[in-house]
């Protein structure tokens, strides 16, 4: 027997593909999380770091006061409310704010990279004494006499389970060094730019 709603006015075909455009439940929900994410990424951040995202003032005033709120549930329920300021940007504000936080992860894993290679290096002058004469390679501006107290220091600090004061110091001096080297590194970059730009001329 032919259907009698077949051929009948029923749905266009036109809004068949309009109900297709649109997301679906699953994609808005992951959305939706990703968003409440990014306003909990901000909130974990320090104050002056969120003052300095480019944001509607009112998103930056909910992550804030969610920030000052140290009550669990009263937290929470700020907690959402930034949720739901988060889902009130444009998308090139959430890319802002996103291309912000990234940087800032960025930056710190370098940072802390560097860190790694600092201690590793004071490890090794304690365990080498090789290790003082190719740092003074490197730095012939160091005081070889001072470095050497301060190994000493720092072995005996270890074997002794006293206040690592000399390893902190050690640890100073190598991080200045680096810095050091940064800034030489970088107006070394400069000058070969400048004169580049002079033999272009």
């Amino acid at each position: 027997m032919p259907n009698a709603n077949r051929g009948a006015v029923g749905f266009q075909s036109s809004e068949f593909e309009q109900e297709y455009d649109r997301p679906s439940k699953s994609q808005l929900k992951r959305e939706m999380e990703a968003l409440q994410k990014l306003g909990e990424a901000l909130v974990a951040e320090p104050r002056d770091r969120v003052k300095r995202v480019p944001m509607p003032e009112d998103v930056r005033e909910a992550i804030l006061e969610c920030q000052q709120i140290k009550d669990h549930e009263g937290r929470r329920r700020q907690m959402q409310y930034v949720g739901k300021k988060m889902r009130s940007l444009e998308p090139d504000e959430i890319a802002i704010i996103q291309t912000t936080i990234d940087s800032w992860r960025g930056a710190s894993k370098a940072e802390t990279a560097a860190m790694h290679a600092l201690e590793r290096r004071r490890e090794k002058l304690l365990a080498d004494d090789q290790a003082l004469t190719e740092l003074l390679d490197r730095h012939p501006e160091v005081d070889v006499q001072h470095m050497r107290t301060l190994i000493r220091n720092a072995r005996k600090e270890q074997a002794e389970n006293k206040p690592p004061k000399a390893y902190r110091e050690i640890f100073q001096i190598l991080k200045q060094l680096q810095t050091q080297a940064a800034l030489a590194k970088g107006e070394a970059a400069e000058d070969d730019g400048q004169e580049q730009e002079d033999d272009e001329r």
